[in-house]
């Protein structure tokens, strides 16, 4: 029997880097994957996949309504969404082999099957044909992962009611694409049916988009896909969904009552993602979960068995998969004895539709409920040359700072290259700068990060130098 140091279960984004952390660090390592590729939710039916097409489809959309504006003709202009989902898996597969090299360079041996305690020390890995073999371990981290949320009374037959997965793997465009849930998930795969010709109807139990950013992002971005042509139904919430051939009529509840129905050919079910723990045999080493299917930790990742560890989306905090990638490589450094840290309060949250969304730290209905004196500073896309030059118009940079002390305390951005641009707001909270520091650097002009510059001017002394 095979023994190891450490023995990771799961080779998404926490998983595999948890591996590589370990293994830089001196330790024995295997990694065990239930599917015969690696690389979890992320790099095979989600952020990967996903980026793919909202690029592809993003090309396509451009192409068809502003490259005119430009001087480039289009006539004749069509796009082949097979071709686009054959670049999507080929855009995944490199994904999947980059990883498998990375286990093969650093000495990581891999288990392909089901993981399952025997033991807190003794994991069976069973393959697809289902034979078993167990293995040793002095560690075992957890980092199975989360799956779509299904809703009790609303069936999913990834056909026609589906769910993140199979609209990844769909092999037509909608012709009216019905979408439960308005959030990240939701508002990313409806814009890339939208631009690819796809009525979009996003139904949503609340009362906006996008719930866990700031109200100014989600009323913004509400306002800006709604001019794109996607619908929304808010204060809606569905009761059912019934399949008929080709057709699935969904029904639902408008907010005084009122009885709602919607017809299309796909309904995409996108109400969030629940941990993922089943065959780990959890009831073998005594571990419970707890009330929302998580596996309890402490401060140190590890759970109420000695030596059991968990991380990413199976453990408390937000469902990302740059958090379980900071969790993976903590937990490696303690398991040897170093003392790393993660700042929560500084792990963005990003919606890749265009314009971007993205933010870092404190809302403003955070600050608001905790009694923290802030102040604002706004600067539109609109007032910077650079968006002019490239006619991306829509959006802001939102900069919130203490009233006291000028620390800025949260940002915000909706516009072109958010997910990149929030990187600045992550490094300024990180060592703690004012707005005014902020203000001080000098951007380069002409450029998109000049908005983070003015919103900074705007919060410190209202000053903006270009509106």
């Amino acid at each position: 029997m095979s023994k190891y140091q450490v023995v990771v279960i799961g080779s998404g984004p926490g998983g595999y880097i948890a591996a590589i952390r370990s293994a830089q660090l001196g330790m024995k390592v295997a990694i065990i994957e239930k599917y015969d590729v690696l690389g979890g939710t992320c790099t095979n039916v989600g952020c990967i996949p996903s980026k793919a097409l909202l690029d592809s489809s993003e090309h396509y959309h451009n192409a068809a309504h502003t490259f005119e504006e430009h001087g480039i003709a289009t006539t004749g202009l069509k796009f082949d969404f097979k071709k686009m989902v054959d670049r999507k898996n080929g855009v995944v597969k490199a994904n999947n082999d980059g990883i498998a090299f990375l286990m093969k360079k650093n000495k990581i041996d891999t288990y392909y099957g089901l993981g399952s305690f025997v033991t807190k020390n003794k994991i069976a890995v069973t393959n697809s044909k289902g034979e078993k073999q167990e293995i040793e371990a002095e560690k075992v981290i957890i980092a199975t992962g989360s799956k779509p949320t299904n809703l009790p009374f609303l069936k999913v037959d990834k056909k026609r009611v589906i769910t993140s997965t199979e609209a990844l793997t769909l092999t037509e465009v909608p012709k009216h694409l019905v979408i439960i849930g308005g959030g990240i998930i939701g508002v990313e795969l409806g814009s890339v049916y939208l631009r690819l010709g796809s009525k979009v109807t996003v139904v949503e139990f609340l009362d906006k988009i996008v719930p866990s950013m700031d109200e100014d992002i989600s009323k913004e971005l509400l306002r800006v896909l709604r001019k794109q042509g996607m619908e929304f139904m808010l204060s809606t919430k569905v009761t059912g969904a019934t399949v008929k051939g080709k057709e699935v009529t969904v029904t639902a509840e408008d907010k005084k009552g009122a009885a709602v129905e919607l017809k299309g050919d796909y309904c995409l079910v996108a109400v969030g993602r629940v941990p993922y723990t089943e065959g780990l045999n959890l009831e073998a080493i005594g571990l419970q979960l707890d009330e929302k299917k998580r596996i309890p930790i402490n401060d140190h990742f590890e759970t109420s068995v000695a030596g059991v560890y968990a991380i990413g989306d199976v453990v408390r905090g937000a469902m990302l998969a740059h958090k379980a990638e900071e969790e993976g490589a903590m937990l490696a450094e303690l398991i040897a004895g170093q003392k790393p840290h993660i700042n929560y309060n500084l792990i963005p949250g990003v919606a890749y539709t265009w314009p971007e969304a993205a933010s870092v730290g404190a809302t403003e209905a955070e600050l608001i409920t905790k009694g923290v004196a802030y102040k604002s500073g706004k600067f539109p896309f609109r007032a910077l040359g650079r968006a002019r030059a490239s006619g991306d118009l829509d959006g802001f940079v939102k900069v919130l700072a203490s009233q006291e002390t000028d620390e800025i305390l949260g940002v915000h951005i909706l516009g072109a290259r958010a997910a990149d641009l929030i990187i600045e707001g992550v490094v300024a909270m990180e060592y703690r700068a004012s707005a005014e520091d902020v203000s001080r650097m000098s951007h380069p002009h002409p450029t998109y990060t000049e908005a983070f510059k003015e919103a900074c001017l705007t919060a410190t002394e209202n000053r903006p130098l270009n509106m």
